[in-house]
């Protein structure tokens, strides 16, 4: 049996619409081996598929089939640490553990390369599963099917404060809110920024992020969505954040804050939730993770 480990993801980072992403230190854990039939099941209290519907089990499928083998059965264990529809990117550590242990049970026919493609052909946009698979920050584009990526490491100056709400908010319904054509000083603004960011994370400039982090492309349609959205925003600031933004879709928000004060930024906005009767909104600090998915041959022990 293997054990295949993806990170979370963050996508967006405020100005990077659609275009840069980050993994950070929160993982999916996924046991699978072949079988006769479907055996699905998951090691927590997380409800999940148990047929051919599951997202671990489809994704492998379809990699069998890209490579032109069967599929009988596989039997799934999964542990998941990442919560759904939170902009966390979960859809796409499922996605990407079932392409990276189908790929690592018909030994390797697909290179890293291929596999940020297919699973980018799959989630219909690269931001969120070329991060986890590669590690690191992410910058990345679409060509023609094929993603064009970077993968740089964060500096260790910067930590990510993760506020995660008690409630989904699904893609489709935060992609319904955005116009369908911008300005092209909006289009400037973000482009600029998101470059900026880039730089900026890779580098630990972070006096930059504040300005780095700001958006008109989908943050301003998305706020009304998330219920306590401006108060969450607004205690980031007061407490010292380097820049605040809404995680992919949302609805979790992400403030980037410095290594040293990263604990006593947690415990205060913590406090401060409790003092508002929104405690039930989990907050922790996550590092950037550099490595992204992992594989590991394990003995059977479930």
């Amino acid at each position: 049996m293997i054990r295949i480990q993806v990170p979370a993801t963050s996508a967006n980072l405020g100005s990077g619409f659609d275009a840069l992403g980050i993994a950070l230190t929160l993982y999916n854990q996924v046991w699978m081996e072949e079988s006769d039939s479907i055996q699905i099941s998951s090691r927590d209290n997380v409800p999940v598929p148990q047929d051919e519907h599951n997202l671990v089990y489809w994704a492998a499928k379809l990699l069998y089939e890209r490579c032109g083998h069967s599929l009988r059965g596989l039997r799934i264990v999964q542990e998941n640490n990442i919560p759904m529809a939170r902009g966390l990117g979960s859809s796409s550590a499922c996605i990407v553990a079932g392409l990276l242990g189908a790929n690592h049970l018909l030994g390797d026919p697909l290179n890293q390369h291929q596999l940020i493609d297919f699973a980018a052909e799959i989630e219909g946009h690269p931001d969120n599963t070329t991060p986890a698979i590669q590690g690191g920050l992410v910058a990345s584009a679409m060509e023609q099917g094929r993603v064009y990526s970077v993968s740089v490491p964060v500096s260790e100056k910067i930590r990510f404060a993760v506020f995660i709400p008690p409630f989904e908010l699904k893609t489709e319904m935060a992609r319904s809110v955005l116009p369908k054509d911008y300005s092209r000083e909006d289009a400037v603004y973000n482009l600029s920024r998101s470059a900026l960011m880039t730089a900026s994370l890779f580098s630990g400039n972070t006096e930059n992020l504040r300005v780095a982090v700001q958006d008109k492309i989908h943050q301003p349609y998305r706020r009304g969505l998330i219920p306590h959205c401006d108060q969450v925003f607004q205690l980031c600031g007061q407490l010292g954040s380097l820049g605040t933004y809404i995680s992919g879709a949302g609805p979790t928000i992400i403030a980037m804050v410095s290594a040293e004060s990263a604990d006593e930024f947690a415990q205060q906005a913590r406090a401060h939730m409790e003092e508002w009767g929104i405690a039930d909104w989990d907050v922790s600090i996550r590092s950037a993770e550099a490595q992204g998915a992992r594989i590991w041959k394990e003995a059977d022990s479930f």
